[in-house]
C-alpha cells in the first residue's frame, strides 16, 4: 500500500490530478519537469515522512502526469500557472508551505517573487529551482530525448550525482512508461516549436529577472552541490537575493535532493515548516479515486 492517496478533480473542461496524504497543517509540493516528470516519481521518497506531521498535497502540473495533456502555444507557461492557481484553490489549501523541485521551484520563486502572489504561501522551499539556468551541454541532452531507455538513463545520470540512478532497470521502465504515456512527450517537447517567422530563442541560457528581492515570505534554499544543471554556487546568489532565507548545500547530491537524499530534505522541510503559520484546507472537494 503506498503511503498516499490519487485524488481527481474536473473544472473547466480539464481533469487535473493529485496526491494526498496526512492530515492537519498543508505542504504543496510542486514537481519538476524533465520528460515523463510526475508528483508520483518526483515526490514518492518524501511524501510519507512528512505526511506524519502534515496534510501533504502533491498535484501533476498542467500537461503531466495524469492531468490532461494541455500545452498552451500562446501564453506557455502562463497557462500552466493559471491552471495551478485554479487547481489549489479547488482543493481548497490556505496558509501553507509550498515546496517546489526543479521547473517546479523555479515557477514557484516566479509567483512568490510577485507583488500580491496568487497563490496562499505561508512559505517557500526552492529545491534546485530559482536563479539562472545555463544553455549547457547537460541540459541539451535532457531535451534530445527519444522515448528510449538509453535516452532515459541518458537523463538520469544529468539529473543524479549517484550514477546508479542510471543503472536500475525497474526505474528507468517506469520512468520510460510515464514519459510514453499520449501527449506527454508533445507536451513538453512544444516548449521549443516556433514557427518559421519567430527568431530561434532557447527558454534556458537567459538572464533570470525575476525579482527575488520581493519575496516576503520566510524562504528554504536547498540545492545539491553537483548538480550538472546548474553553475556551481549558484545557490548562494540566489538565497542573497531573497531577504528571509535560509541555504542548504547537500554535498554528493545533484539536481534531485528529493530523491536522492529524502531523508535530509524531510529533515530540512519538518524543521522549516514548524517556524511558519499553516493551516488546514478550508473544505474538500469533490474527487474521485483511481
Amino acid at each position: 500500500m503506498s503511503d498516499y492517496e490519487h485524488r481527481y478533480i474536473d473544472f473547466g473542461g480539464i481533469r487535473s490530478h493529485y496526491l494526498e496524504a496526512g492530515a492537519g497543517d498543508t505542504i504543496v509540493l510542486l514537481h519538476s519537469g524533465e520528460f515523463g516528470a510526475s508528483a508520483e516519481l518526483c515526490w514518492e521518497r518524501v511524501i510519507g515522512a512528512l505526511a506524519e506531521r502534515y496534510h501533504v498535497v502533491a498535484p501533476d502540473w498542467l500537461g503531466f502526469g495524469e492531468t490532461d495533456k494541455i500545452y498552451d502555444f500562446v501564453s506557455g507557461s502562463a497557462r500552466r500557472l493559471k491552471h495551478m492557481t485554479m487547481l489549489v484553490e479547488h482543493i481548497g489549501v490556505r496558509r501553507a508551505l509550498f515546496v517546489g523541485n526543479s521547473m517546479g521551484g523555479t515557477a514557484l520563486g516566479r509567483v512568490a517573487a510577485a507583488g500580491e502572489p496568487k497563490w496562499p504561501l505561508a512559505g517557500v522551499a526552492l529545491i534546485s529551482g530559482g536563479g539562472y539556468a545555463p544553455d549547457n551541454e547537460a541540459r541539451r541532452s535532457t531535451l534530445d530525448y527519444d522515448g528510449s531507455p538509453d535516452g532515459m538513463r541518458q537523463i538520469m545520470r544529468v539529473l543524479f550525482h549517484d550514477p546508479t540512478w542510471a543503472l536500475r532497470d525497474e526505474y528507468i521502465e517506469r520512468r520510460v512508461t510515464a514519459s510514453r504515456a499520449p501527449g506527454g512527450w508533445e507536451v513538453i517537447s512544444a516548449a521549443r516549436f516556433k514557427a518559421p517567422w519567430v527568431p530561434a530563442r532557447s527558454q534556458f541560457g537567459q538572464a533570470d529577472n525575476t525579482p527575488y528581492e520581493q519575496i516576503s515570505v520566510p524562504t528554504l534554499v536547498i540545492a545539491g552541490a553537483n548538480d550538472k544543471l546548474r553553475e556551481p554556487g549558484y545557490a548562494h546568489g540566489l538565497a542573497d537575493r531573497i531577504p528571509d532565507c535560509r541555504l542548504e548545500v547537500y554535498e554528493n547530491c545533484g539536481h534531485m535532493p528529493n530523491l536522492e537524499q529524502p531523508a535530509r530534505v524531510v529533515a530540512d522541510l519538518l524543521a522549516f515548516a514548524e517556524t511558519l503559520v499553516l493551516e488546514p484546507v478550508v473544505a474538500r472537494v469533490a474527487i474521485a479515486e483511481r
